[in-house]
């Protein structure tokens, strides 16, 4: 089943590289999400689109987004990746049960055991409000997807 416009977002409970567990509807009624599936932690393409929402974070806390970054790794792989590239945001590990989230939004990859790369954004009362996604591992999403999702707030 995949998530598209209009509808609810589904719920989860995913850990943080710190073990902390973050819940997606506790930010209904307080904040928009901008929720990112990744692939793959330490590989190219998803270091580039990470650090390239790093590094344009700016327009995302001007809209008052939470951003949520998740794939299917172990939070330890997480915790090192994410200190060593500096990520201001959630990089959330989808490892157990294995890939429950991105199977929930309709984006994880049977084939190769991953979520697949794909964005949704959800306003503060739960509800996709966009989403885009590539259509394959190796291409990056367009920056410029983010601008346009944001200005759907």
């Amino acid at each position: 089943m995949t998530i598209e416009v209009g509808d609810e977002a589904p719920d989860f409970e995913l850990k943080s590289p710190d073990n902390e567990v973050v819940k997606l509807s506790s930010f209904r009624g307080n904040k928009p999400v901008l929720l990112v599936f990744y692939p793959f932690t330490f590989t190219g393409v998803c270091e580039g689109e990470l650090c390239r929402i790093r590094d344009d974070f700016s327009q995302f806390e001007a809209a008052g987004v939470q951003v949520l970054a998740v794939s299917c790794d172990s939070k330890n792989a997480q915790r090192v990746w994410t200190e060593q590239l500096g990520f201001p945001y959630l990089v959330l590990s989808d490892f157990w049960p294995h890939g429950a989230a991105a199977r929930a939004f309709g984006v994880f990859n049977e084939a190769l055991g991953c979520a697949n790369r794909a964005t949704f954004l959800i306003d503060k009362s739960g509800v996709v409000v966009d989403t885009f996604a590539t259509d394959n591992l190796g291409t990056a999403r367009d920056p410029e997807r983010y601008t346009e999702a944001l200005a759907k707030l």
